[in-house]
Parts: structure tokens; C-alpha cells; sequence
């Protein structure tokens, strides 16, 4: 059998290294030229609880997942159980022969580990082999992946993926995965994204307290420090963090943290410090469902409102979601330039299914720069909130000769002296608030906006972050138009209009239960006719997007 495209499942408990697995399927697929998606689900338990991937591959791009799989692979029992409903007419369900009961291919995964005197979660190497074989791969296509990916005993692991790449012999080619053109590319979490395009804008200090889903920028950059040439600092708790990072950027460090929704409150106070202060900080912010603690190893898109309106008293801010790894690259870095070129809060709005989704990707690094701010050149007395150019200060740091650089959370005058005089405070106001024309003028030269499908068509759905990959992969083929902004603060209203007018219907589509862009949409005079809204943790999936789309447009 040879399909267009594939999906394996793998499941088992926290503790099986399912996440490992997942990446390794993903890898074997890469390297036959497969664009590549792995999809993961885990509850907050250090052991136990179901876990399992989804590795969807396609020649063609893809950003999404389907529910139904072609494969899978099930390290305990209760993976068949919960998942046997994804199994089509034609999949075969790999499981340990010791551990599970169920029709298809058993090898014995725990004793064949055990007899080398491997550890059981090695297990997940012996069933990599058996997929290889059933999908006809040559076995020197595992060694590689196994290499590449695996530190610690690498030869014994390459020893029992070929035994279980034998034991599936008279399985060879059942689900045949043809190579092809194009491939191997590189492989990037959405968080890896974001973490690399901070790098390449000039990134030297990442702050930030673990809070899934935004931890692993922090394990990525902690793990890759010296190499990408960053400091990283864990501090107590996310007061702290946002704090450190608003002092290293008054010193002239590009600074950037990260965090979810309950840091992020945490934050709420010293966002409004950076509006008033003018102090350039880029805050990643991952998603989980809430309120309080919520689901916090799941996903929702529930916090762009709080992200819009977050703060006390009046200030600019930038805002932006990317929707795959490439954008989140991008994105990130424009985050870091737009923060130092305008002395503003910006805000990265990332979930956990973009931070922690596996995309394969064609990243065109040339585009990323340090792009150049306002610095001081030393001509008369310095002034931190000088006036003379406008909104847009120049910049001079502690220990630059001739400068005395005062910073103030307290309404001042252009030196930075706190003051309460009515002319002063207004004047302080108008040149914050300025920025607001200017930072949009900005964006009119960057991409805001994206169009998907047919562009031409009079039927419209509008989505943002994460949702789109599936949106736009469910939308083909019936004549639909999908548009997803980038930046959602300032609103691309100049772009955003023109995808309003003269159209039959507009769809909006997001995860959380409040229709929260639909509202935002509407606040700048921009009608939706229709939610579809998903709230119970989970992404959308192409399947299921597809039918719900058919019925919203019939």
C-alpha cells in the first residue's frame, strides 16, 4: 500500500520516551524528503498518565495533523484502547508483544531491551526498527537517525532496532514510504524558532521562570549557550524575571523572557514599568488553557485579549502571533528589533501546540538583522526623554562618557526628573502615544498579513497563531479565502479591510470559548458572521476542520 501521506501514532506513559520517539519518526521520514509534523499530547505527571505523537509526513508542506493514522505503535495497552477509533480499514497497530494485547505486529520490544541489559524505555528503539521495516526503509536510514539523535549508548540502541527492524520482516513494505525530492529539512519546535530568530537579532540575555509551554526556550538556550553566544539566567519567579530583564536592557543588553499566562500576570505590573519607562523588552508568550492553572501541558488561544489591554494606565505596545516555526523565526526576531527600534513592550504570542509541534521548515536566514536604533552621538547635554526628534529618543547607556542616563517609572521630563506638572505630564503622554503612528508606519513595510486559498473568493475565514496550519490545509479545495494577521497590535487594519469588503460571509476560527479575535476584529469595525470555536485543550485538526468548514459555508 502506498498512500500520499502518512501518520504514526505512538503511545505509552510518561517515562516511555514518547516525545524521543516521536522525534525519531519524524527524523526517519525527513530523511526520505518528507515535509514533516509531529503533533504531542501529555498530562502534567512526571510518570504515568497517557502520552502519545503524532507524526504526520506529505510531500507537500504541512502544518497540521489528522486524527486518523496509518500506524500504531503501542507501548501499553491503553494506547490501543484510546486510539483503536484513529485506526483506518488498512493500518497496522505495532505494540510490545509482553505489554499488549491486540491484532498486528508484536514484537517482543521489553525483552529484547532486556536481554541487552537496556533500560525498558529503549523500547521505543526497538519499535523505530519494526516501523522502518514496515514502511520498506533501508536500515542504514535508522542507524543515521539513531546517530543523530541519540547520545548515550548509541551502538546497543543501533543493535536492537535491527533486531527489530528483522522481526517485521514479513511485514517488509506493508505501508511502502517511497523517498522523495526535496528533503532532508531542517526540524525546529516553534520554541527552537523563537529562541533562534532572538539569536540572530542580536538576543545576549534570556530570562525566564519554567512555566510550560514556554519552558524549553529556556532548556534550548540553556543547553546551547555558549554556542549561540547567550547568557541565560533562571531567576526566583517571574516578578524577578521581567524585572532583570528591564534593568540588563536600561545597560543595553538585548534582553528577552519568556513565559505563560499566570507569569505573564505576574509581569502585568513591569509591563507598565517598560510603557512609562520607555525600556525595550520582548515577552514571549505561550498559551495554556486558563483561568489559574488551567490544562497546563495543553493549548488554547485564550489570552489575546488580556495580552492587548494588560497593564495600568496608558501605553503602546506591539503584539504579534506567528503560526509555524518559520514564522515564529521571523517573528521573534522582528520582536527584538521593533522592541529597541521604538522603546516599547512587545509581545510574542505563542501556544502549546506552535512552542511545542515539530515543523519541518525552510528558514531563509539572510532575512533576520540587527536592525540599528536611536543612539545618542554625545551632542550636548543628554537627555534620556528628549523631545527634539519626536517620540523616538536616542538611546546612551550607563558608563557613556558625558551621558547621565536616568530611567523613571514616575511621569518625568526629558531628562528623566520626576515630575507633577500638568504641562509636563501631557506632553510625556503625547510622545509615548506617538509612537503608535510611527511604529505602524513601520509595519507597512512588513508583512502583517497573510492570504491563503483562493484569493479571489467572496467566502472568508480569518484565524491566528497555531489554528491557521489546520485551517488552511481544511479550507483547500472549496473555494475559500484564509487570511491570518500577523500582528494584532497595531491592528494591519490598512491591510486587514480590503478582505472585509464585498464577501459573502466571514468566518472566524480559534481556540478559546469567547470568539477573543472576533471581538478585537470588531473593535475596529471589522464584522465576523460566524465562530467556530474549540476549547477543550486540544488544537483543531485538519478532519476536523474540514467537515465543520463544509457545514459553516452550506
Amino acid at each position: 500500500m502506498t498512500n500520499d501521506e502518512y501518520s504514526v501514532l505512538v503511545g505509552g506513559q510518561a517515562g516511555d520516551g514518547i516525545k524521543q520517539a516521536g522525534n525519531s519518526i519524524g527524523r526517519l521520514f525527513n530523511r526520505l524528503g518528507y515535509w514533516v509534523f509531529v503533533y504531542e499530547d501529555y498530562p502534567s505527571l512526571i510518570r504515568g498518565g497517557h502520552n502519545f505523537a503524532i507524526v504526520r509526513a506529505k510531500p507537500t508542506e504541512i502544518h497540521a495533523h489528522r486524527d486518523m493514522v496509518d500506524v500504531l505503535i503501542a507501548l501499553n495497552q491503553e494506547s490501543v484502547e484510546r486510539h483503536k477509533w484513529r485506526l483506518k480499514p488498512r493500518s497496522l497497530v505495532v505494540f510490545d508483544q509482553s505489554k499488549v494485547k491486540a491484532d498486528g505486529l508484536g514484537p517482543p520490544m521489553s525483552e529484547t531491551a532486556k536481554s541487552r541489559g537496556l533500560p525498558s524505555i529503549v523500547r521505543n528503539t526497538v519499535a523505530l526498527g519494526s516501523l522502518a521495516s514496515v514502511v520498506g526503509v533501508g536500515f542504514e536510514s535508522v542507524e543515521d537517525v539513531i546517530r543523530s539523535s541519540i547520545t548515550k549508548r548509541v551502538d546497543e540502541n543501533i543493535a536492537v532496532a535491527k533486531e527489530g527492524y528483522d522481526m517485521a520482516e514479513d511485514h517488509r513494505g506493508t505501508i511502502r514510504v517511497p523517498p522523495v525530492k526535496g528533503g532532508p529539512r531542517p526540524l525546529l519546535s516553534g520554541n527552537e524558532a523563537i529562541a533562534l530568530g532572538a539569536v540572530r537579532a542580536g538576543l545576549k540575555l534570556y530570562v525566564a521562570y519554567p512555566m510550560t509551554p514556554s519552558s524549553s526556550i529556556l532548556h534550548y538556550l540553556s543547553a546551547n549557550a555558549d554556542r549561540l553566544n547567550v547568557v541565560v539566567v533562571h531567576p526566583e519567579n517571574e516578578i524577578a524575571v521581567i524585572g532583570m530583564a528591564e534593568g540588563a536592557a536600561y545597560a543595553g543588553a538585548r534582553t528577552m523572557v519568556g513565559t505563560s499566562g499566570g507569569g505573564f500576570a505576574l509581569m502585568v505590573e513591569h509591563l507598565s514599568l517598560a510603557g512609562q519607562a520607555e525600556i525595550p523588552v520582548p515577552i514571549v508568550l505561550a498559551q495554556r488553557p486558563g483561568p489559574s492553572t488551567g490544562v497546563p501541558t495543553h493549548t488554547a488561544q485564550g489570552d489575546l485579549l488580556f495580552a492587548l489591554f494588560a497593564g495600568h494606565g496608558e501605553f503602546p505596545r506591539v503584539l504579534m502571533a506567528p503560526g509555524d516555526a518559520e514564522e515564529a523565526f521571523h517573528l521573534s526576531a522582528d520582536a527584538l528589533n521593533l522592541a529597541w527600534k521604538f522603546q516599547v513592550p512587545v509581545i510574542l504570542m505563542s501556544d502549546k501546540h506552535l512552542s511545542e509541534s515539530t515543523y519541518s521548515t525552510e528558514l531563509d536566514e539572510d532575512r533576520v538583522k540587527v536592525e540599528p536604533f536611536p543612539v545618542w552621538r554625545g551632542d550636548g547635554q543628554y537627555k534620556r526623554y528628549s523631545q527634539a526628534d519626536g517620540s523616538i529618543s536616542p538611546l546612551a547607556f550607563p558608563g557613556t562618557d558625558g551621558a547621565i542616563v536616568k530611567l523613571n517609572s514616575y511621569e518625568h521630563d526629558e531628562y528623566g526628573v520626576t515630575t507633577e506638572e500638568p504641562e509636563l505630564i501631557r506632553r510625556g503622554h503625547d510622545k509615548r502615544l506617538g509612537k503608535t503612528k510611527l511604529i505602524e508606519a513601520e509595519l507597512r513595510k512588513r508583512q502583517t498579513v497573510r492570504v491563503f486559498g483562493d484569493i479571489a473568493s467572496r467566502r472568508v475565514i480569518v484565524t491566528w497563531g497555531s489554528t491557521r496550519g489546520a485551517v488552511v490545509e481544511a479550507a483547500a479545495g472549496q473555494s475559500l479565502k484564509v487570511v491570518q494577521p500577523l500582528y494584532l497590535s497595531p491592528l494591519p487594519i490598512w491591510e486587514l479591510s480590503s478582505h472585509f469588503e464585498n464577501v459573502e460571509k466571514v468566518v472566524c476560527v480559534e481556540a478559546n470559548s469567547t470568539a477573543q479575535l472576533s471581538t478585537w476584529l470588531a473593535f475596529h469595525g471589522l464584522g465576523v458572521d460566524e465562530n467556530v470555536l474549540k476549547y477543550d485543550g486540544r488544537p483543531f485538526t485538519v478532519d476536523q476542520l474540514e467537515e465543520e468548514i463544509k457545514e459553516v459555508f452550506s
